[in-house]
């Protein structure tokens, strides 16, 4: 029987966390996925050595790993979790309340009784008044806290088979500071086998290891910002053109010398970052001995300017076409270049989180044996399956470990199917067709939207651009003068600076895209790195680097605008399709996550918004999983301007109560000190013209523009935030508010909108 081969590549990464003035690592992530995801992904396939795949690991991560090994990666919240609770500060203190809760709640936090206890006292993180909340917590819940935090971050197979992890699990609570010591020591225990498995899983090999460029920065936009062309015609680019090819190569350079000292051997493989790929960037990667790359099938797609057609169930109609290697050529240099299966790269990563592991395996399977009938001929062809192999595993339960023995299992006695290394199965099976075009784009949405183009893209584009600017002047000076290797250290030191600066996460972090816990923090290093390129060759860094590039309060752009008046019954039914139909919508994008992912965490779907001459509209729509829904939960609705307000609405199933506050002048902010009205309207009490709201299958509400003291034409921002106590804290928009103009009479005439 012909098999079909199946090529698993587990994408392993994160961005340089480390101050580059202090040496200080601000955020703990290398660490604490080191002890829940690295080890534990590639052990795994110790069970199921069959089952061949490739990892790819990115240099900056294998970097940060070394230096956790070596102890010379000073971390916050290591420092933080090694103190005695007794020697605790109260800035130590909030920072812990504030931080080491950062995990997902249900999958990590709620399976420990004593963990989901102290989130429940904490009032699950409500940053209102966290000063507070830190008098609640004596001295031994900050010793449990400094405990759970890093005891949830070890994945649970690793727990499972260690006594001492077992015997934490089991006591729940009371903790002592020399079971805190020796479970941070199994912890370091822990990253140092990180490395070696790797290496010796591929020595065996069951895996083939691939690379990335060094700080995973998006090749093509270094080669050439004005590829972002290609894709988006009319993106607004940095007023700089940045054009420098030379720095794509060395941080390829860079990548493969550091995957060489650390694995015995020089890559064949590479992910280019973020599946970013150009024909430029082939004969410089290709020029370092790589023979093989991969990308999203919407590349291939656009290269070969046809449709790859699936049907109403995400099938693959055109199997001949994805899954099967081409050949790519530029400037007679060669590369073989593999598309990853979109749908099924994201059912794993982003939809199978919620279901059971038995039928999410059984789905999976079910959708290989359609693409195995649907070929007539086996030999050759490649489904490939390419996806982040940290992020995703907080999402499921038991950190994803059902789901991938169920699948594994299944795939290990099934005769149809080989799982193979890339390399494997370019070894055995050549590419046959060579694509004449490379479409200039990443596997998010086929363009570069992601980073470059926002306005807070652009600035960072141009600060990088003006410090490497400065640093080849300052080169080319010393040149002159003679001086060039009196300073050739501080050189090396800034190149390495503006290496680290050209990586991909600072600009996946601004602009609208995403957000995150810690948006501030990315912001700060990346400035940093610009600073020290200056520092280093003497030179006073521009004051606007110290002027952060996130700008929190800006207008919000929404998924959908207002394009006329409605009137929609306020009822929490969606009872006429049409009572809707010219509402804007805010829709929910990847908050808080380091993937590009639609979130499903927290209450709301969508929120529709609009407007007639009197009022204003909100709907908010559950989540279909959770509808519906019967507990108390509560929505803030954030007025900034023209004046400060806030409307709190209160839900339980179907009974909603609103309150309006007004601001409180002698703090500056707005509190329930200040109550103007509170009005309780259930489906039953439409008839209450004033303050209107309803809560059943949706949740509706009337605003009188009247009552927010507001007048025609008069520019009304707001935010609005959801407190909904188990399923977390949403934020709609993530970043900035909204804007719009309280209407005239014209509007419709205009579809008028900021």
């Amino acid at each position: 029987m012909r098999q079909l081969n199946i090529a698993f590549l587990w994408h392993m990464h994160q961005p340089l966390y480390k101050d580059p003035f202090t040496g200080e690592y601000i955020l703990p992530w290398v660490r604490l996925h080191g002890t829940k995801d690295y080890y534990d992904m590639v052990a795994i396939l110790e069970k199921f050595p069959s089952l061949h795949q490739t990892f790819n690991l990115v240099p900056s991560l294998v970097e940060q790993i070394n230096d956790y090994v070596d102890g010379t990666a000073p971390d916050k919240f290591l420092t933080l979790s090694l103190k005695p609770a007794s020697e605790l500060t109260f800035e130590d203190k909030l920072f812990i309340i504030k931080n080491f809760f950062l995990a997902n709640w249900e999958n990590m936090i709620k399976p420990f009784h004593g963990y989901w206890d102290l989130l429940k006292k904490s009032g699950f993180q409500d940053y209102g008044d966290m000063e507070s909340v830190v008098r609640y917590f004596s001295e031994q819940d900050f010793l449990d806290l400094q405990v759970f935090f890093n005891l949830a971050w070890i994945d649970p197979s690793i727990r499972k088979d260690d006594e001492f992890l077992e015997r934490l699990i089991k006591k729940e609570k009371g903790f002592t500071e020399d079971e805190k010591k020796k479970l941070l020591e199994k912890q370091k225990d822990i990253m140092k086998r990180i490395l070696p498995k790797y290496r010796e899983m591929e020595e065996k090999g069951i895996i083939e290891i691939s690379t990335s460029p060094y700080f995973h920065p998006i090749l093509p936009l270094l080669c050439d910002s004005y590829s972002a062309k290609e894709a988006m015609p009319n993106v607004e680019l940095p007023h700089k053109r940045f054009s420098c090819p030379e720095d794509a190569v060395e941080q390829i350079r860079r990548g493969i010398q550091l995957h060489k000292d650390t694995f015995g051997k020089r890559p064949n493989g590479m992910w280019p970052s973020e599946g970013s790929v150009s024909e430029a960037i082939i004969p410089f990667i290709a020029d370092e001995g790589i023979t093989w790359i991969a990308t999203d099938e919407e590349i291939l797609a656009n290269s070969l300017k046809k449709t790859i057609r699936r049907d109403s169930n995400g099938h693959c109609l055109d199997p001949e076409i994805l899954y099967k290697p081409y050949y790519i050529t530029k400037d007679g240099k060669e590369l073989s270049i593999i598309f990853r299966d979109h749908i099924l790269s994201d059912l794993v990563g982003f939809v199978y989180t919620t279901w059971n592991a038995e039928k999410a395996a059984e789905d999976f399977i079910g959708r290989l044996i359609k693409i195995y009938d649907s070929l007539e001929n086996h030999e050759g062809y490649l489904v490939s399956i390419i996806l982040d192999g940290e992020n995703a595993w907080e999402y499921y339960k038991n950190d994803g470990r059902d789901f991938l023995i169920a699948l594994y299992k299944r795939l290990s006695h099934n005769p149809l199917f080989k799982l193979v290394t890339v390399s494997e199965h370019l070894k055995e099976h050549q590419p046959k067709e060579y694509l004449s075009v490379l479409y200039s784009g990443s596997w998010i949405n086929h363009n570069f939207k992601i980073w470059i183009g926002h306005n807070e893209d652009n600035t960072a584009w141009d600060y990088l651009k003006d410090a490497r600017d400065a640093l080849i002047d300052y080169t080319n000076t010393l040149k002159r003068t003679g001086e060039l290797e009196r300073f050739q250290d501080k050189i090396v030191m800034a190149w390495k600076d503006i290496y680290a600066a050209e990586g991909s996460d600072w600009f996946w972090w601004y602009g609208d895209e995403h957000s995150s816990m810690s948006d501030k923090e990315f912001d700060e290093l990346f400035r940093k790195h610009i600073k020290q390129v200056y520092h280093h060759i003497g030179k006073e860094p521009p004051l606007s680097l110290d002027v952060p590039i996130m700008v929190e309060e800006k207008v919000y752009e929404p998924a959908v605008k207002p394009t006329g008046f409605i009137t929609p019954v306020i009822d929490g039914e969606i009872s006429n399709y049409f009572e809707w139909l010219s509402a804007g919508r805010l829709e929910k994008i990847g908050y808080g996550a380091a993937m590009h992912r639609e979130v499903k965490a927290g209450i709301v779907d969508s929120i529709s918004y609009g407007f007639n001459l009197k009022s204003l509209f909100l709907r908010f729509d559950y989540l279909s999983e959770i509808a519906p829904y019967k507990q108390k939960w509560n929505i803030f609705i954030n007025f900034l301007h023209p004046k400060m307000l806030r409307i709190k609405v209160t839900i339980e199933g179907e009974k909603a109560e609103a309150k309006l506050f007004d601001k409180d002048d002698a703090k500056g902010e707005v509190g329930e000190g200040q109550k103007i009205e509170a009005i309780i309207a259930a489906p039953a009490e439409r008839g209450i013209t004033t303050f209107n709201v309803a809560a059943r299958d949706v949740v509706e509400i009337e605003i009188p523009f009247k009552r927010l003291s507001v007048k025609k034409n008069d520019e009304l921002r707001f935010f609005i935030t959801i407190e909904g106590g188990e399923r977390g804290l949403e934020r709609w928009p993530s970043k900035g508010y909204v804007a719009l103009k309280v209407p005239s009479e014209d509007f419709e005439s205009y579809n008028w909108w900021v």
